[in-house]
This record gives C-alpha cells, structure tokens and sequence, in this order.
C-alpha cells in the first residue's frame, strides 16, 4: 500500500511540474501575440485603453473578488425571466433565459462556422448582465484548465469553500459519459451554488441515473432539480494540460483545424468537450443545457483566451477567417461572416460574425490577464 501512495505522489508531482513548466509556454504564446493585440486596440474606433476591462484567472482573484462574482451569479439565478412563460415555463430565472437561448440554439452553434463567435458574444452578454443588472464591477474570471489539470476538484474553482464554484457532487453509483465515473454523481453539497435549482431539460443527459424526464420534449417544460457533478482529473490530466493548449495553439494553422481539434469528441478529445466533462454530472454534461452549471462560463471565457491567443500568432490573417457550416446536421449551407449572431433577449443587438472576430471591436472591449 505504502509502494502505491508514493507512486500516486510521484505521479501528481509529474503532472504537476508539468503545468508550472508548460505555464510559462501558454504565457510565452500571449506574450508573442500582445503586440499585435496592442495594435489591433489602435485602429479600434470603440475600444480604447482606459475603457479596457481585464480578464483573470480565478485563482489570481483575490477572496473578495471571488466572491463580488458570486453574489453577483446568485442575483441573476434569483432575478425573473424576461422570456415569454407561454413558451418557456420552465424558465423561472434570468439565469434560466441563458440556458433557454442555449438549447435553442445548440444545433447552429456547435460544430459550425459560428461556434467561436456565438460563445465570445454569449459569454460577453452574461458579463453584462452580471455588471449591468446585478451591480458588479469585474469582468467574467477564466478557468486555466492546464494550471488544474493534475486535480480539479482540490483547485480554488471547486475546492467546495465559500469563494469556490462550488465543489463536487455527493459520492454515488453512478456511472458518467466520456469518462469513468469519478468520485461524485449526486447533488453539489459544499460552496455557495449548493442550494442551486436547474429548472431546464434535461435532453442530452450524460450521467445515470439520469435526472427526471422534462415534461416537454423540448426541454422548456418546469423541471426543477439540484445541481449534479461528477469532477474529475481523469480528461483533465490528459487533454486539458497545459501542453495540450500550446499544442493547440502552435499546431493549427487555419480556422478549421483550430475548431476542429478544440471541439472532437471521441477518440481524440478537444479542450472544449474535456472541459465540460471535467465538470461533468447534470447539466453539465448536457450537450443543450450545460450552461445550467455556473462553471459554463470560467470553461468558455478559457475557449475565448485560448482562440485569443491563437488568433494573435498571426492576427491580421487569423481575425477575418471562417470555416464550416451553419448547422451540425449541414442544412442552412456554409457559414460566411456576414451571417449575425442573434442572441434575442440577452443582449440589445444583433452582429454580423465579422465584427465579432477581435476583443477590442463591435461590442467588446476587454482583454485577458
């Protein structure tokens, strides 16, 4: 027994010098990029760099940060949905509007031309409620997938304490989609989020025992529930590294094998899919209803960075490009960057995709730590 505690020791260890040592690639790739993103902020005729907003690690916020982000979540999970009941019952919060326009939308969104540019928009509109409509003053915190790879569920984004997302489900049977059911499966119980209620789908759960049946087929229907999670490092340690980021970074040398690369699932897993299966449970794990777990947001402002980063190896050949459709099942033809992300309720406007390429033009003005 004791020859395998100082096996598993070593083995943490390993992964994690790894991160400490492949952070300073991940930061060597931004830097590369800062002035080219720094010339970009110039030629803007909306952004300027007094106006800037800074995006941060969750880990680099400070205890009082952590938690001015969290109270302001819990005020969106407890302010009315804005949407029509008539079509969406279950749709009780303005948190639940987010969700609701998610699944409206997943089968356009994913895998598709517009992928990148719909959650840039859709997660700048959920910073802008949060500041906008519940009083807070920082921008939307990013999860540095690589910096936790070796142990999610012991890292300050779900260690379960009070300036946490909130930790790791209760320990059931159970069994998980994507990976082997880890140490969690049932309701969150620790952190700010664990009295927490999702209110939509299910329709693509990845956990059994599954969560009710929706009344709807749609997902729209009322079907409260406590939020579930199974975390664990076991895509975490070998996809979501800190190598795996720079790999995806230096190795794509278009669009499409960006995309394609950040979103397999399968046999060869992305960033964007293990991220979400880290987290895992119900709804996180739910292809349409995963923005239903609050953690949706740090995943995706991570996507953002990463696509930032990327983009700024090569910016003035990397902002204006496309690729792939408008739908995951091919209807609707190829995408193009006149096509407009139509966001409805959460946000005033549509924009065409082409606008929505560079952080410091049309409604952005922001940049990452």
């Amino acid at each position: 027994m004791l020859g395998n505690l100082k096996t598993a020791m070593l083995g943490l260890s390993l992964l994690l010098f790894a991160a400490i040592a492949y952070g300073d690639a991940v930061s060597s790739l931004w830097d590369q990029g800062k002035a080219a993103l720094d010339a970009q902020l110039l030629k803007s005729t909306t952004c300027t760099k007094d106006k800037l907003l800074v995006r941060r690690e969750w880990g680099d916020l400070s205890a009082a940060d952590r938690k001015a982000y969290i109270k302001a979540v819990l005020c969106v999970t407890s302010r009315p949905s804005t949407l029509d009941q008539t079509k969406y019952p279950g749709a009780k919060t303005r948190y639940d509007d987010f969700v609701a326009v998610h699944i409206n939308q997943t089968m356009t969104i994913h895998g598709t031309g517009n992928f990148l540019s719909w959650h840039r928009y859709y997660t700048w509109a959920y910073e802008q409620v949060l500041r906008n409509e519940c009083g807070y003053n920082g921008t939307q915190p990013y999860w540095d997938w690589g910096r936790w790879a070796a142990n999610p569920e012991t890292s300050p984004i779900f260690d379960g304490t009070d300036t946490s997302m909130s930790g790791n489900g209760e320990k059931i049977t159970h069994q998980s989609f994507m990976a082997p059911a880890g140490n969690g499966g049932g309701c969150i119980t620790s952190g700010p989020f664990k009295n927490m209620t999702v209110n939509l789908g299910p329709i693509s759960p990845a956990i059994s025992p599954a969560p009710p049946t929706n009344p709807q087929r749609d997902g729209f229907g009322y079907n409260p529930r406590c939020l579930r999670r199974d975390i664990s490092n076991y895509l975490s340690s070998r996809y979501t590294r800190t190598e795996d980021i720079v790999n995806l970074i230096k190795n794509s040398k278009d669009i499409a094998s960006f995309q394609n690369t950040m979103q397999a699932a399968g046999v060869a897993m992305g960033v964007h899919a293990s991220g979400h299966f880290t987290i895992a449970g119900d709804p996180a794990g739910d292809f349409f209803v995963s923005p239903g777990d609050p953690a949706f947001y740090l995943h995706h402002a991570m996507i953002d960075r990463t696509w930032t980063i990327w983009q700024a190896q090569d910016l003035q050949k990397r902002l204006q490009v496309i690729s792939g459709g408008r739908s995951m099942m091919g209807a609707g033809g190829v995408a193009a960057l006149t096509d407009e992300v139509n966001l409805y309720s959460l946000a005033d406007k549509k924009w065409k995709i082409s606008e929505l390429v560079s952080i410091t033009d049309g409604p952005f003005c922001y940049t990452y730590a």
